[in-house]
């Protein structure tokens, strides 16, 4: 600006004819001013003069020649720009050195586009998609095979196994029987319905039973002790003339000699070993 009528707030020169400069309704010639109140500009710490062009990012300054990225030295001026460590780079140069690179296409993720990250990884928002349908999966719940992401209805078609009792898809855990998946609560005792899940169990035509079940509907009793002989955990028995006994329990009625692998004589319903029948 040019004045015709008042001095310099600071030199108290006249400022008739001359340029000036206003700050908090006072006057100031261009040396003063410059003098007092330019700043510093960052790059080439020269004053900023009032006649110059002042370009400021959070408290810095520069000239407007001067506000360039740290990099590539191309101006900045009226284009998009990042920082870091307090420099200013232009988006491209700031993408090639810090911005992450999608773990699709392996290209970068440019600042200011969305980004989305699962386990460690980055992809573009387009690339982060489901394996099979290649709709995007944003926050979806999705599940991951062989470094795949699939959302859950395709990953279910195509991967999932069936309940072999329900035939709805088993999403975790599980119970195989004879080859068959199984929901966990589907695994079920024939005979009480009771779960078997995590319980001892015995197979009979293909279906489980829990012991108790078994034993009340195909299990013989031991002609000894009077218990269930069961096939669980491989128990070994003595079979003779339509009876049984636990191998344990298959001992001479008189001595208490084991007799599973030596011969025995019957004595009304007592089996005995050749010794004790021949006393």
């Amino acid at each position: 600006m040019t004045s015709n009528h008042t001095d310099c707030h600071y030199c108290l020169q006249s400022l008739r004819g001359r340029k000036y400069a206003i700050r908090e309704e006072n006057v100031y010639c261009v040396r003063c001013y410059d003098s007092l109140f330019a700043n510093s500009c960052e790059e080439c710490k020269q004053p900023i003069e009032c006649d110059s062009k002042d370009l400021a990012y959070k408290g810095r300054h520069w000239h407007e020649a001067c506000f360039k990225c740290a990099k590539c030295n191309r101006s900045l001026v009226e284009k998009p720009f990042a920082a870091k460590d307090e420099l200013l780079l232009c988006t491209g140069c700031y993408s090639d050195e810090y911005s992450s690179k999608c773990f699709h296409c392996q290209r970068t993720i440019m600042p200011g586009s969305r980004k989305m990250e699962f386990k460690g990884s980055c992809w573009h928002e387009s690339c982060f998609v489901c394996q099979h349908c290649r709709q995007p999966l944003g926050t979806k719940p999705l599940i991951t095979k062989d470094n795949e992401n699939f959302c859950v209805p395709c990953y279910e078609k195509q991967f999932a196994h069936h309940c072999y009792s329900c035939k709805k898809v088993i999403t975790s855990g599980g119970v195989t029987y004879h080859d068959q998946p199984w929901h966990k609560e589907c695994f079920l005792c024939a005979g009480c319905k009771t779960q078997l899940s995590g319980q001892r169990f015995i197979s009979k035509d293909e279906h489980p039973y829990c012991e108790d079940c078994f034993g009340k509907l195909y299990a013989k009793k031991c002609a000894a002790c009077k218990k269930l002989i069961t096939a669980l955990g491989g128990a070994k028995f003595v079979s003779f003339e339509e009876r049984q006994w636990h191998e344990e329990c298959f001992n001479c009625a008189k001595c208490s000699v084991p007799l599973a692998d030596l011969g025995f004589l019957t004595q009304g319903n007592d089996v005995v070993c050749h010794r004790c029948g021949s006393a």
